[in-house]
């Protein structure tokens, strides 16, 4: 079964000089229970794609299928419906996260809003979201300025999955961390799809990143998709020339697996 399917999507953006297609006739699959890594320079449409996912781009052709039925968000009652399929975790925790509310706060927001929890209930959501993305229950108390920026990620991470979404879209989370506190957002992303069996986008321009956590490669430049393979065929034996540039530019990527 396919969780999410692109069918000759596009989408056109307003850019200096007029209409700019940010997504060219793009087609790509995210089957149930498995990772897509979508990587491609600043600029190759990666983040106009994900927005257009969920609703916040409007679609100027092709289609976006989740199981196997077109999205269409033309009311606020089909983003809700869109909002318990489909969260999105960005580059920056600080747009999910209330500055105001404390970590418990955002959590049971997040959690409440497509299911009805009492007290206990609440508590143990709570408790249970933040081991789940390895942080100690401790931490609910806090506000996300106590926080390090990876700390903050994994709360934003925490509170995509409150919602118990079918898909989750994962867009270049890991660009604003340092090395080492990549590495470990990137294991705890990897150990939560396997557990969870979730669905995943994984967008980012950092090679070593996307293939640690993807079990495929969707390669993109300009709009469009110039290579989709299994992560180790990305790897060893990449087709287009473009791939083989983006590998040639990070030194032992090829070990990475």
């Amino acid at each position: 079964m396919t969780t999410l399917q692109l069918r000759d999507l596009t989408v056109r953006r307003h850019g200096p000089r007029g209409p700019v297609t940010a997504v060219d006739g793009v087609c790509l699959d995210v089957p149930s229970g498995s990772t897509l890594g979508l990587v491609g320079e600043s600029g190759s449409g990666k983040s106009s794609l994900a927005r257009a996912v969920v609703g916040l781009t409007p679609v100027h052709g092709g289609r976006v299928l989740l199981d196997g039925r077109e999205v269409r968000v033309r009311t606020v009652r089909d983003r809700r419906r869109l909002g318990r399929l489909v969260q999105v975790v960005l580059q920056d925790p600080d747009t999910a996260l209330d500055p105001r509310m404390t970590v418990r706060q955002t959590l049971v927001e997040a959690a409440t809003v497509f299911h009805r929890l009492d007290r206990p209930a609440r508590i143990e959501r709570v408790t249970a979201l933040l081991e789940l993305v390895g942080l100690d229950p401790r931490f609910a108390d806090r506000l996300p300025r106590q926080l390090s920026g990876g700390q903050r990620q994994r709360v934003a991470v925490a509170r995509a999955l409150a919602v118990g979404p079918r898909l989750l879209i994962a867009d270049e989370i890991t660009s604003a961390l340092d090395v080492s506190v990549q590495a470990a957002v990137l294991n705890t992303i990897r150990d939560l799809q396997r557990r969870l069996g979730l669905s995943m986008l994984f967008i980012g321009h950092n090679l070593p990143a996307v293939c640690h956590v993807s079990d495929a490669v969707a390669v993109m430049r300009h709009g469009r998709i110039v290579e989709t393979a299994p992560t180790d065929a990305i790897l060893c034996t990449p087709q287009h020339p473009y791939t083989r540039t983006l590998l040639d530019s990070v030194p032992n990527l090829r070990r990475v697996r």
